[in-house]
């Protein structure tokens, strides 16, 4: 694991979701998910590993767009899948959250 991030150059913090508060794959399958992630290089709305499909992960093996946010009320931590790493960004605005 890395001791810091290598991704960070060029994103930008806040992304549009491309669904307000579902999972996009899960939404379109009728399935159910348990937490949200935001993409950060898309917008991209997918569920986390504790959920049985993993869509953000199979977004970033599908896209590799390494960073994404939680997506979760409170949480402000994003992780970089290349880099194997969760941290926090100082100065950067509030998680986006779903409702």
């Amino acid at each position: 694991m890395a001791d810091t991030c290598t991704h960070l150059d060029g994103v930008e913090p806040v992304v549009t979701p491309n669904t307000p508060n579902a999972c996009e794959e899960c939404l379109a399958m009728g399935d159910q998910w348990v937490h949200l992630r935001l993409c950060l290089g898309c917008g991209h709305v997918g569920c986390c590993d504790q959920s049985k499909n993993k869509h953000a992960t199979k977004h970033f093996g599908a896209e590799h767009h390494p960073l994404i946010r939680s997506y979760e009320p409170g949480e402000d931590w994003w992780f970089c899948y290349v880099d194997d790493l969760m941290f926090l960004v100082d100065g950067a605005p509030p998680s986006p959250s779903h409702p």
